[in-house]
């Protein structure tokens, strides 16, 4: 077994904060957080000296050849959005992707992995305020400009700005597990699931007061105990608000409804009893508030595309295969 290589794409005339995102997430040892040892490069179409829009200059060590055998690469953001690519970086990630790398863009990378036509007919997403020209760009893209990122498969697309840490979370959570992705974004001081839209980086925070207190007291209380059952009119009664005003600023300062957010806070917390214990999958769903297995095969089919049995199988066979790396690297 390999230790896993995550390639970043730079270039001239990059954002510093762009090519943090990846580096944040990839680029340090979190072997301790349950994580693999990633081999993570910084790649340009050439190797050598780049600036960023920020006045910085940053020595990159890779060439695009160092493409050639990455896991995942990572496109942080792009620039000449109507431009089409070098021919170079072009045939680069198309050998990437025929051979099943995950190909992935944050912000407007996804202009360029749209430019290499590998997203026709697919479903994607780039920041807000450049969907519509993404779209009249690639008219036979499926472009959705009102969500955080777009998992595809093999290629994964986000929003701008912060989505992209939410996109590189979500990568983890499903390479390496719920619990993984957790510790990860606690390390990080990051929300390890944000639910909603784009509409949370454009929306005026909600003003603080004493309803505002206890509208985040009254979700607290309902992590805290997601097995036991949760009203829409009980919660907004213990945020102190109508149940109408409560609907309104769950949306806008969530992002989404209270049942998707109840239900993916209980998702979540079923990851990670599966992941971390060896409870039934009965006990499971009761513990995380589906009441039944059968519920809770229906949700994970819908969320996750998968069953909790094959979640809690692929997610053991993934602690195997890092302790096999972890066992060869330290011999």
């Amino acid at each position: 077994m390999t230790t896993p290589i995550i390639a970043a794409l730079a270039f001239d005339g990059i954002s510093p904060f762009h090519l943090s995102v990846p580096c944040l997430v990839f680029g340090a040892d979190r072997t301790r957080l349950g994580l693999p040892r990633f081999d993570f490069r910084v790649c340009g179409i050439e190797a050598g000296m780049i600036q960023t829009e920020a006045g910085l200059s940053i020595l990159v060590a890779h060439g695009l050849s160092a493409l050639d055998d990455a896991d995942i690469i990572i496109i942080p953001s792009w620039k000449d959005l109507e431009a089409p690519l070098a021919k170079p970086l072009n045939e680069a990630l198309g050998r990437a992707h025929r051979r099943g790398t995950l190909i992935v863009g944050l912000c407007l990378g996804t202009f360029a992995i749209a430019a290499t036509g590998l997203l026709s007919g697919r479903k994607a997403t780039t920041h807000w305020a450049y969907t519509d020209q993404l779209q009249a760009l690639h008219p036979d893209i499926a472009v959705d400009a009102d969500v955080l990122y777009v998992d595809d498969g093999d290629i994964v697309t986000s929003a701008g700005v912060a989505a992209g840490l939410d996109c590189c979370l979500h990568i983890v959570r499903a390479r390496y597990g719920a619990e993984a992705a957790l510790r990860l974004a606690r390390h990080v001081v990051l929300s390890p699931h944000r639910q909603g839209g784009q509409a949370q980086f454009i929306e005026r925070p909600v003003a603080k007061s004493a309803n505002a207190d206890r509208f985040t007291h009254a979700l607290d209380a309902v992590r805290a105990a997601l097995g036991e059952t949760h009203s829409l009119d009980s919660v907004a009664e213990a945020a102190g608000l109508t149940r109408r005003t409560f609907t309104r600023r769950f949306q806008k300062s969530i992002g989404t409804s209270f049942g998707d957010w109840l239900t993916n806070q209980r998702i979540e917390l079923a990851q990670r009893l599966l992941e971390a214990t060896e409870k039934s999958i009965d006990i499971v769903a009761f513990e995380a508030g589906f009441g039944s297995a059968t519920s809770l095969r229906q949700h994970f089919a819908a969320r996750l595309r998968t069953s909790p049995v094959q979640y809690r199988r692929e997610f053991s066979r993934r602690v195997d295969r890092d302790e096999q790396v972890a066992r060869a690297l330290s011999s």
